[in-house]
């Protein structure tokens, strides 16, 4: 049975739940269950706090985990990063009142909020800076105005959290971050685990790409397939229209549209998109 640690809640629990039942496995439901047995699939669930997830991992307890990036640099614990999931991205950067000027260097000193204590004093410690961490575990945005801190390090996904309160990230990104799933870094991934990625994988692939279907005239056939080449060419049929045949390929998702309007300029019929369920490439 294998044991696959789960975010209990927040937005890196909604997508993993939802890619892993749409990938065939058992779906908590509307429990608030800590674990779930999938007998079919032989796997464990586990549902913890998603800070947790790295240290449990690390330690042999459980198999796999899905969490975030940055989480796992801020456990300080050994793993290994098996797939990046695509989802839950973000930057960890450094933050200040807007029109400060503030650069990294000015660090030196001062005090940084933070609710991931250990990513700061690592990135404090490989550039030779002093500073007070103060670590807080929610609201770090408001710990400057409140005199807690002078700035602050948080994780940043569009920046309006920080313009409402008057501040602006400054300096390079300490870590960018993404759900991903971890394996402890002296284990082996075994072959049930490798079918579990690819499981994952193939929903992934099913989100990142649209199939798209046109027709066109063999004389711009080759001019197409250079717009969409397919993973291993376009799949090209025959029609019953002289010298017309009917080509499909898969496209990334956000090129989609733009392709679209290059093939039209070519002069390419019904050309339609369609949503992928699974894709295993």
């Amino acid at each position: 049975m294998i044991k696959i640690a789960v975010p209990n809640k927040g937005s890196l629990s909604e997508m993993a739940v939802k890619i892993l039942s749409e990938a065939g496995y058992k779906s908590r439901g509307m429990t608030k269950a800590l674990n779930i047995v999938d007998e079919a699939n032989g796997v464990e669930f586990f549902f913890l706090r998603p800070k947790d997830i790295a240290i449990y991992v690390a330690k042999g307890l459980l198999d796999l985990g899905i969490t975030g990036r940055d989480l796992a640099a801020d456990s300080r614990v050994k793993v290994q990063e098996l797939l990046p999931l695509g989802f839950g991205s973000s930057t960890f950067r450094y933050a200040a009142p807007q029109g400060q000027n503030w650069k990294v260097e000015d660090l030196d000193g001062k005090r940084i909020a933070t609710s991931y204590p250990n990513v700061v004093r690592d990135y404090l410690t490989e550039h030779g800076m002093k500073a007070e961490v103060i670590r807080l575990d929610g609201a770090v945005e408001i710990s400057i105005k409140l005199g807690v801190a002078d700035v602050i390090a948080d994780v940043v996904s569009t920046g309006n959290t920080l313009r409402q309160h008057g501040l602006e990230p400054f300096g390079e990104p300490l870590i960018d971050s993404e759900a991903v799933v971890i394996k402890r870094v002296d284990a082996d991934v075994t072959e049930d685990e490798q079918v579990i990625l690819k499981r994952i994988q193939g929903i992934l692939n099913a989100y990142n790409y649209l199939m798209i279907d046109y027709n066109i005239h063999k004389d711009n056939l080759d001019a197409a397939t250079n717009i969409t080449p397919g993973l291993t060419g376009p799949t090209v049929s025959p029609l019953a229209r002289e010298d017309w045949v009917a080509a499909r390929a898969m496209v990334p998702k956000k090129q989609a549209n733009q392709l679209m309007d290059d093939l039209s300029k070519l002069g390419a019929e019904a050309i339609l998109a369609s949503e992928l369920r699974i894709a295993r490439i």
